[in-house]
């Protein structure tokens, strides 16, 4: 019984053959157009905030009554990784993040249980406190941004006009949600002077009761009538600011209008919350989202008309600005790679034509947009899209996708050369290479495994790498046996018969070549020793790689963060801000900026760090007009640092690529006593200060910031009538205000708020001149029974997993790398290190930390790609001293990359270490081609020593034509920011382990089954 021949099946049937690669062709562009495309891939955000308010408490006392109570019950999740939080006064937030390892699928499940035992201590929270508030869209981002703004527009106006560009937007096809960003809350201020209210005879809490109670919404009833139902309408609400002024208020007897005693105006939230100022002028931001299965470009086309529209319908003078534009990245971004896929397919081709010729040549240059549009059909239905990941996974495929078809093309060239006709041509190589190639192909895969298995937010984000080389080459395997076959039919015709075949060798090269292998075979144990001494020399160069977790991102965007001491007030914020934009308006480089002032911006790139609101913390998004502007632009910027911002913690950066991290280096110390913890991170502060390379260094727990202490006379106060808790009601009306009630305007609630006079509140020194209403109707100044004390106090208090601790973060000078600034800097915290005591930790965070993760992340699932490599290996060649001879070649890579990394300057990294792990794959599949073509040999009658050196002079030409295939392929995405160091890695191990297959694997052969030369008499020659 014949064997199935898949090529001559194809063959057979060519009218059904070519019916199906028409229609792959078709499938794959319109599936091109269906994918969605992004810039970067989806992945789920492992993190939660729990944030609670506690009015009126410390830091520590919110640490104690609130964020350890609540961290407590949180620690009994399951899946948890990390709990971090820090206490302010009056503010406890908490992030909850969960095993790397957890599945995406579970995370939704994992907030709803932080919830459900929350809930279960709420009632356990001390009286006062608010919320807590979950936040669990931590990762949404905005696709766009558009700012609202115009000279002589008020914020009212401004919030109107964008809510009504809200509403249009919401309609939008895949618009998701739209948020509005920067508004500020409108209030209507009465506005006292106590001395005024002492004068009256008025206590101000009694007024602001009177004032709730005359504008409260209290239903009057309804009169049941038998023809209808009547409701009762009382009037006598506020129906304009002005009639607050005019209300009679009966007070103790009397009747006074509140214009009598106080001022009225209208107003917003003092001190404001958050502001978004762009190109130095107020604004309102809408931030849109777009809905998961949604097409950016498409949505940025749609939201571009949309935008035409809403600009008709605004007052004259009002502007909106696109200060965040996905569309227009992803697009740049998607051309950027299309660009690189073009050259390195241009690259790809030219070697199929100057190696094979052109119609051999034209069935790989046929073969390989048949597979790619079998792979984007294949995305399309798996659910992928299209992005900077994909994308580069494509490019990586490109290069390696084209080997079992030159493989293929080659072999049936070569018999037709030797005068077979084309049907036994074409059907030659699945017979002879057919599942060698596919054991190749799928040892090629496997070498991707461990980012398909990673579980980790790098793996996550990375996976597609996986998936999409998984999916192109099994496909380039199908296209090598059935399209190149049907392809080569129709293209290549009958050579006239040559002569033997190993005439087609016998040339000048082939015969040198003969004689190099023949040396190496004869010297094995040299060749060797001398690949092992290689070997060697190449893992300790990769020791000398500079290490880097993710690279930074080519986009123009610059971050600026102005911080200035904690405690800070939001108008020095502000100001200190606009001394900024000063600085930015004069800069040619600069296209627009946009401030973000009381905290930082929102998520408009998937991988930033974005800051919680912070009133000490002003952050600029600053567009350039291009990457060499923009480091100009950070240049300036740190040298303004140092002039004109003294007394404030700048900090300049460009964006990041991969999970998101704040700072690069970063080391922590926790312990119980949180001053034994401040003592140590002291002396890790001064550790990092003195090396050359760190820029910036500073720690979270700011410095402690003065607080006025009132110490009651509780005899005094007692004799006058004065509790502690009216006292409070006093002060807090004074200075931060109390709700009077609400004043309704259309479909707006404004809240009333009863407070002291500008120059009353905002000065320290007034502040013993506050008259307090005593027990018998009288007035007394707080003087009389407060004493006044000026203490320090923590501004913040950190916590990991419930120990106080303490991050020394900074920065790392350009040129330098952060993990190989750590390595340096961990040798000299030894000391440190070793006189903790006991309960006291010095742990290492940021990159170092991440990557550390990341690549065990991988390198977990090394032995799991050690065994399925071996059984493959094993099913092909039936025979284990062959498995362990094709294995061991498996580390080859590591000597070019190590080089090749070096020389050109390139990180060893998370994708780097993906590189060489796949190299291992690549290498491995010539390695088995050749044994078993060698075993081949020897089955055909062929000495052991005669099968080595013909099956590597006949196996060189696909040899050398795949991985020159695949280096330059690698060679425009090489300039890729992401895949660079990938790209570097596999041209330079793939360069040498190219030279090594044909030279030290026919050695390495010899060498393992102790094969020796056969001379004329039939005897073994001994070597």
């Amino acid at each position: 019984m014949r064997e199935f021949n898949l090529s001559a099946w194809v063959l057979e049937h060519r009218a059904f053959t070519g019916f199906i690669m028409a229609l792959l062709l078709f499938g794959g562009i319109f599936a091109y157009f269906r994918l969605g495309q992004r810039e970067d891939p989806e992945f789920t955000f492992r993190i939660m905030v729990v944030k609670t308010l506690y009015p009126g408490a410390t830091a520590q006392e919110v640490e104690q009554q609130l964020t350890d109570r609540l961290e407590k019950k949180i620690q009994e999740l399951p899946s948890l990784n990390i709990l971090r939080s820090y206490s302010k006064p009056g503010e406890s937030v908490i992030f909850v993040t969960p095993r790397e390892d957890t599945p995406p699928k579970e995370i939704p499940d994992l907030w709803y249980q932080v919830r459900k035992k929350v809930d279960d201590i709420r009632l356990t929270l001390p009286p006062g406190s608010i919320g807590p508030f979950f936040n669990d869209e931590f990762g949404d981002t905005y696709s766009l941004i558009y700012a609202f703004s115009g000279d002589g527009f008020s914020y009212a106006e401004l919030k109107k006009s964008a809510d009504s560009a809200r509403q249009q937007l919401l309609r939008v096809k895949d618009v998701e949600k739209v948020d509005l960003i920067g508004t500020q809350g409108e209030k209507i201020y009465i506005e006292f002077s106590d001395k005024k209210l002492a004068e009256l005879g008025l206590d101000a809490n009694a007024v602001a009761e009177a004032l709730q109670a005359q504008n409260s919404m209290t239903s009057a009833g309804m009169v049941y009538t038998a023809q209808r139902n009547l409701p009762i309408r009382l009037t006598g609400q506020f129906g304009s600011v002005e009639s607050i002024a005019k209300l009679p208020v009966h007070i103790q007897g009397r009747t006074l209008r509140v214009g009598d005693f106080s001022q009225i105006k209208r107003g917003y939230l003092d001190p404001p919350e958050l502001k978004m100022r762009i190109n130095g002028k107020e604004a309102v931001g809408l931030g849109i989202t777009m809905n998961k299965r949604g097409d950016v470009l498409e949505l940025g086309k749609a939201l571009e008309a949309a935008k035409i529209q809403i600009e008709g319908e605004l007052p004259v003078g009002m502007d909106v600005d696109q200060i965040a534009d996905q569309p227009r990245v992803v697009n740049k971004a998607i051309g950027e790679f299309l660009s690189t896929f073009f050259e390195a397919l241009a690259a790809v081709l030219l070697v199929s034509f100057l190696s094979l010729g052109f119609r051999t040549g034209s069935v790989v240059a046929l073969t390989v947009p048949l597979v790619l549009s079998g792979t984007l059909l294949c995305m399309l239905l798996f659910g992928m899209e299209i992005h900077r990941i994909s994308l580069g996974a494509l490019i990586l495929a490109l290069g390696l996708l084209v080997d079992d078809a030159m493989i293929s093309i080659e072999m049936m060239a070569r018999k037709l050369e030797e005068g077979w006709d084309r049907i036994d041509a074409a059907t030659y190589a699945y017979r002879a290479t057919a599942f060698p190639m596919l054991t190749g192909t799928l040892v090629t895969i496997v070498g991707f495994l461990p980012v398909g298995l990673a579980k980790s937010q790098a793996g996550e984000y990375t996976v597609s790498i996986f998936q999409v080389m998984g999916i192109s080459l099994l496909l380039s395997w199908i296209g090598a046996v059935v399209f190149t076959p049907y392809l080569g039919f129709l293209l290549l015709k009958v050579q006239p018969h040559s002569a033997h075949d190993r005439d087609l060798f016998d040339t000048p090269f082939y015969n040198r070549l003969r004689h190099w292998v023949e040396w190496c075979v004869e010297h094995r144990k040299k060749v060797i020793i001398a690949t092992v001494a290689l070997f060697c020399v190449g893992v300790a160069t990769l020791s000398q790689v500079p290490e880097q977790f993710f690279p930074l991102s080519n986009r123009p965007e610059v971050i600026i963060d102005l911080w200035l001491p904690e405690g800070s007030s939001f108008a020095q914020s502000e100001a200190t801000a606009r001394r900024m934009e000063n600085i930015l308006s004069k800069d040619g480089d600069v296209v627009n900026y946009t401030a973000y002032i009381g905290g930082g911006t929102p998520r408009f790139f998937l991988l930033i760090v974005q800051q919680l609101a912070n009133t000490n913390l002003s952050e600029f998004v600053v567009m350039t007009k291009d990457n060499a502007a923009r480091e100009r632009v950070m240049q300036r910027i740190r040298s303004a640092f140092s002039t004109d911002f003294p007394a404030v913690r700048g900090r300049v950066m460009r964006l990041n690529v991969g999970p998101p991290m704040d700072y690069p280096l970063v080391f922590r110390v926790l312990g119980e006593d949180p001053e034994i913890v401040r003592n140590i991170a002291d002396r890790v502060t001064e550790v990092m200060r003195a090396n050359p390379d760190t820029v910036d260094v500073n720690d979270d727990w700011h410095d402690r910031i003065p607080s006025l202490r009132l110490v009651l006379d509780q005899d005094k106060a007692r004799a006058l009538g004065v509790s502690t808790s009216s006292l409070s009601k006093t002060l807090q009306a004074h200075y931060t205000g109390i709700p009077a009630g609400q004043f309704r305007e259309d479909d707006k609630l404004i809240d009333i708020v009863w407070r002291a006079q500008n120059d009353l509140r905002t000065a320290a020194d007034r502040l013993p001149d506050v008259t307090v209403r005593t027990g018998n109707g009288r007035t007394a100044p707080l003087s009389q029974f407060v004493k006044f004390e000026t203490v320090f106090e923590d501004g913040v208090r950190w916590h990991r997993n419930r120990f106080p601790a303490i991050s020394v973060r900074a920065d790392v000078i350009d040129g330098k790398m952060a993990p190989d600034v750590a390595a340096e800097i961990i040798p000299k915290l030894k000391p440190i290190q070793d006189q903790l005591p006991i309960g006291y930790f010095l742990e290492t965070g940021g990159s170092k930390e991440d990557a550390g993760i990341s690549q065990k992340s991988i390198l977990v699932w090394i032995p799991l790609v050690l065994v399925v490599t071996l059984i493959l290996l094993m099913m092909q060649l039936q025979n284990l001293s062959r498995t362990f001879l094709v294995f061991v070649t498996a580390p080859l890579g590591v000597i070019g990359a190590a080089f090749a990394l070096l020389l050109f300057r390139a990180p060893f990294g998370f994708v780097a270490l993906l590189g060489i792990i796949a190299l291992s794959g690549m290498i491995m599949r010539n390695s088995v081609i050749l044994v078993d073509q060698i075993e081949q040999d020897q089955k055909a009658g062929l000495d052991a020593w005669t099968a080595i050196v013909e099956s590597t002079v006949r196996r060189f030409r696909p040899i050398l034509l795949t991985a020159a295939a695949a280096i330059l392929a690698m060679i425009p995405l090489s300039r890729n920011d992401f895949f660079g160091p990938q790209a570097i890695a596999i041209m330079g191990g793939l360069t040498v382990a190219t030279v090594l297959t044909v030279f030290f694997l026919p050695a390495l052969y010899a060498a393992w089954f102790e094969v020796k030369r056969i001379d004329s008499s039939g005897n073994g020659v001994a070597q």
